[in-house]
């Protein structure tokens, strides 16, 4: 995602909120800042339905992230 944001390409990652921690600390340690958004925890599981509806919740958050610099 570095790479690509570094030729002009947007980029946000999703994960869920029990990866926020983790993500913040590699973040740091590559001296990065990434868009992130995060869902509901667990992913794994989760019917079609349920996805779907993570999905949307998410989309709005995660275009914001990607046309805002």
């Amino acid at each position: 995602m570095v790479n690509l944001e570094a030729q002009g390409v947007p980029g946000v990652f999703v994960a869920s909120r029990e990866f926020a921690d983790g993500a913040d600390v590699q973040a740091r340690s590559l001296g990065v800042e990434p868009a992130a958004v995060y869902v509901p925890h667990p992913i794994q599981d989760r019917t079609d339905d349920e996805m779907i509806a993570i999905a949307e919740a998410a989309f709005e958050e995660i275009v914001r992230k990607l046309v805002t610099p």
